[in-house]
């Protein structure tokens, strides 16, 4: 009850449709039960003597009021089932909204798979119990508020006998719908597991490839996909058996009344029209009985599947607004680390940071894998959440912006580069507010027209002039984009599977540029592009970095020795900072790395 008491809010900004739906169904019943009754009158009356004005006023009658039930039974449909679409778009905005709203760490324990079936196949069932079990249910009462009453004035006795078979009818509703709502929770499960597996292999496909895995994949999933089709067959059998238990145990009545009724009849007990009413009553009746087990069979496979939504909807987002938080002025990029120390799962991942980064300024670390540089990098936009007051941006809290406004001043280039499966230019121009006229169709967050030339620069939200061209070319891409036949229309695919590692970082790297943010993160963002490449894009950069605040993660000291600020890592502290000179005078890690690296590529050069 707990479960469909909160199901119930989806039905507040429809429930004037509803009702109309509702009173639709009222008026059909209506109509529709009247027809029995005439059929009686129409059997009396006949048999009292056929004339012709009897023949045509009857059928007319007849087809009259069918017809009027038949307009009613359209437009209740209409209203129910489109209002249980409407609510299963509200439900799938509230799931979408959920799941963005979320942290990192949510995906990272959260499989993917388990999540679209929780979209998919759950919300389908969900949506079941809107439109065709709200149908149905009403169908059913108002069969029997109208119906039991003309009934009872025919014969009491009739009715009465009717009252035998139903206990067993409550019985058989109650054994199989609470097995039905078991079996379809554990049905929900293994649809998880499949699809979660079919997500991870297909998104790893040349992986498994790569090491000749297909046969064993497929083998893994047939395991999987016989197990599910297992527990399908054993719902099957219960769903199966209400229909034929029900029609049985229902049937037991109809067999009493024609043999009680039909002596009745002939004793002149009651009438033969009122005899072919009750008959014809009862077969509506029967009819909407078996309609209540289909419905039963609806709210359990619908409420084990609310439970599931609700739970997605009921996980709080590890990473919100504060209470506190409220806009503060523009962000103008001064970061300080105080006294920071992180755990991630229990395990420190950074201590005792200190460090205060003046806005505009260029700050590097670089140090050894695991040494917690990207964990530090993450603290600033709160994709990881700091202790409260040891990350702040221009002496405030983060906790104290709103988010949206934090991440809006930044530009973020992560380790794993993530493209859409759209334009270059769609994936350039992500994320920054732009309405621009072209001739094709518009992608995920910008355009360029479709003969490849560059669009006329994108509105942005600060005096930047910035072009999705000149974001590329400052990333060291528009030589690229120029070889391919599309331009900046070329779709990249899945993942930006069509283009190298070199490109999609450079492609993440223009999409940062774009937004023109107050704060830079370039989290080993040049680690895919070769050394030249790299030079290219480091001195497109300087005039970018200019009064801008840039932090800078990598592995090699040519990307940051020009920085003015280096801090090199070591167990999540802080080891060493300074200018690139200062450093090498120091004769320490940051000394040897560069020695190290400079070998590396003198014996690069003489191979």
């Amino acid at each position: 009850m707990e479960q469909l008491r909160k199901f119930a809010r989806y039905f507040k900004p429809y429930k004037g449709t509803i009702l109309l739906g509702i009173l639709c169904i009222l008026a059909s019943m209506s109509f529709g039960l009247f027809v029995p009754y005439m059929v009686g009158q129409a059997v009396d009356d006949l048999g009292a003597g056929v004339t012709r004005e009897k023949i045509i006023y009857y059928p007319l009658v007849i087809l009259g009021i069918n017809a009027m039930s038949g307009v009613f039974l359209f437009l209740q449909r209409r209203l129910l089932i489109n209002t249980s679409r409407h609510i299963e778009f509200d439900m799938r905005q509230d799931f979408y909204a959920s799941l963005v709203g979320q942290s990192m760490q949510y995906f990272h324990e959260t499989r993917v798979g388990d999540l679209m079936a929780r979209a998919t196949n759950d919300l389908a069932a969900i949506r079941q119990i809107v439109g065709p079990m709200i149908l149905y249910s009403f169908q059913a009462i108002f069969a029997l508020c109208i119906s039991l009453p003309i009934m009872l004035n025919i014969s009491v006795k009739l009715t009465l006998l009717l009252l035998i078979p139903m206990p067993l009818v409550t019985l058989t509703v109650k054994f199989l719908g609470e097995r039905i709502h078991k079996r379809f929770e554990k049905i929900q499960e293994y649809f998880s597991d499949i699809t979660a597996r079919a997500q991870e292999n297909l998104t790893g496909v040349r992986v498994i490839r790569a090491y000749a895995q297909e046969d064993a994949e497929i083998e893994q999933f047939q395991v999987l996909n016989r197990e599910y089709a297992s527990q399908n067959l054993k719902l099957v059998k219960y769903a199966a058996a209400m229909r034929p238990l029900l029609f049985f145990f229902i049937g037991l009545g109809f067999v009493i009344i024609v043999a009680v009724g039909v002596p009745m009849a002939v004793r002149s007990e009651i009438t033969a029209g009122d005899f072919t009413a009750f008959i014809l009553y009862l077969q509506r009746m029967i009819w909407y009985l078996i309609a209540l087990g289909y419905v039963v069979n609806l709210y359990q496979r619908g409420t084990a599947s609310l439970k599931r939504f609700n739970a997605i909807l009921e996980a709080e987002p590890a990473i919100k607004d504060d209470e506190n938080a409220s806009e503060q002025p523009p962000v103008q990029g001064h970061i300080e680390f105080r006294d920071l120390t992180f755990a991630y799962n229990g395990k420190p991942v950074l201590q005792d940071i200190d460090l205060k980064i003046e806005a505009g300024k260029t700050v590097a670390f670089v140090g050894k894998t695991g040494s917690g540089k990207s964990t530090l990098m993450s603290l600033v936009p709160r994709l990881l959440d700091a202790p409260d007051g040891t990350v702040l941006v221009d002496g405030r809290p983060l906790r104290e912006y709103p988010i949206a406004q934090l991440r809006q001043a930044i530009g973020f280039v992560p380790q794993e580069t993530f493209l859409f499966s759209d334009t270059l230019a769609a994936n350039i121009a992500f994320g920054v507010e732009a309405e621009v006229e072209e001739e094709g169709s518009k992608g995920v967050g910008g355009s360029i027209k479709s003969n490849g030339s560059p669009t006329p620069p994108l509105p942005h939200s600060s005096t930047s002039k910035m072009t999705v061209e000149s974001a590329a070319t400052i990333a060291g891409l528009a030589a690229d984009i120029e070889d391919f036949p599309g331009k900046y229309q070329q779709l990249v695919g899945e993942r930006g599977i069509t283009l190298s590692g070199g490109q999609k970082q450079r492609t993440a790297i223009a999409r940062a540029v774009m937004r023109d943010p107050r704060i830079l993160i370039l989290d080993d963002s040049l680690s895919a592009v070769d050394t030249y490449t790299e030079e290219t894009i480091l001195h497109n950069l300087r005039d970018v970095r200019e009064n801008r605040t840039t932090l800078i993660v990598s592995h090699r000291v040519s990307t940051i020795r020009d920085a003015d600020l280096i801090c090199v890592m070591a167990d999540g502290r802080i080891i060493e900072r300074g200018t690139h000179e200062e450093l090498l005078t120091l004769d320490g890690e940051y000394a040897d790395l560069y020695e190290r690296q400079r070998l590396e590529e003198e014996l690069d050069a003489t191979e």
